[in-house]
């Protein structure tokens, strides 16, 4: 999170900004019929300020179901994307362009065409945490929530490409059995968890329980009481009796967790050093003034080309349809 001293620095880049931001973006929100959906590896002003809080699956939901004139999408950058291609008419803001993904980027166009060509009678299945561009390629996207759910849907004798994200894919294998040629593409975040010091924060609190989110390393899966996506795992430890967790996953979901479970502990998993490697510095990018300025001057805007997001439409159409 943002240090005062960093905070003031970027106020005086942005410049003058109301002394009330919260009630600030409130008044324009009604002004342009706007909702604000914001992933739970936001910051928590910003967590705080939006209407509805999710993982990807329930943010896809969110954004096909909306009635709002302009979408602010407090994220990344493909999932604004996902919102414009539900949502063609709409304008759909996002806080900075810059907010991109580790493992979006980890698959580049050309080469997964090129991959898709060389494995023609394969079906491809496509994690939502990919470009407009890739979606456009694929038959169906999936999301951490329900990969495991749509791959079990297809015959098993139909040969499946699953990407991009190589340690989701192998979670999928072995839950489902199946045999998934992957794509060898990760994220930075879910990479960086330190089994060595995972193992040791449980020695030190052997009453806590581990949950992890299935982008982990198998490393880390294999310590885990609990597997699941953010929203899998907010809910969890709601209801499970222990007080206690290690929580494998971007540490913003924390936030979400002590507020809907203020009586129990939440310790983040250690990154392999000592920095900060544990917080996804793609979705630290947005903060509540970029996203005010977003509103006040109706940009940064996601744009994509019509033929690029139809075809990108269709396999999210599947994954909404079979995920019922």
């Amino acid at each position: 999170m943002f240090t005062t001293a960093l905070r003031r620095r970027e106020t005086t880049q942005l410049g003058a900004l109301p002394l009330d931001l919260f009630a600030a973006i409130e008044s324009l929100k009604k002004e342009l019929n706007a909702v604000i959906l914001a992933h739970y590896y936001q910051e928590p002003d910003i967590q705080d300020i939006a209407d509805f809080i999710g993982d990807s699956l329930q943010l896809s939901r969110a954004a096909a179901n909306t009635n709002a004139d302009v979408i602010v999408f407090a994220g990344v950058h493909f999932m604004a994307e996902t919102a414009k291609i539900l949502n063609p008419d709409k304008l759909v803001l996002l806080p900075d362009l810059d907010a991109g993904c580790s493992l979006a980027d980890s698959c580049p166009p050309p080469e997964f065409a090129a991959f898709i060509a060389a494995h023609p009678e394969h079906l491809v299945i496509s994690y939502i945490n990919c470009t407009a561009e890739i979606k456009a390629m694929s038959d169906i996207i999936c999301t951490s929530s329900n990969a495991v759910k749509i791959v079990q849907q297809i015959p098993e004798e139909q040969a499946i490409i699953f990407a991009p994200d190589r340690n989701l894919g192998r979670y999928v294998m072995q839950q489902t059995g199946r045999d998934l040629l992957l794509w060898q593409g990760s994220c930075i975040v879910h990479e960086t968890f330190s089994e060595k010091k995972i193992v040791q924060l449980k020695i030190a609190h052997p009453l806590s329980e581990i949950i992890a989110h299935p982008e982990c390393e198998t490393t880390v899966l294999q310590h885990a009481d609990f597997i699941g996506s953010t929203a899998a795992l907010l809910k969890y430890c709601q209801q499970s009796s222990s007080d206690e967790f290690i929580v494998a996953t971007e540490p913003g979901i924390i936030h979400q967790m002590q507020k809907q479970a203020p009586h129990k502990r939440f310790i983040p998993a250690p990154p392999t050093n000592n920095c900060n490697c544990n917080e996804c510095p793609f979705m630290r990018l947005n903060t509540l003034e970029k996203l005010y300025l977003a509103m006040k001057n109706r940009t940064p805007e996601i744009t994509m080309s019509e033929e690029t997001r139809v075809r990108a439409l269709r396999p999210m159409e599947r994954m909404l349809e079979m995920s019922v």
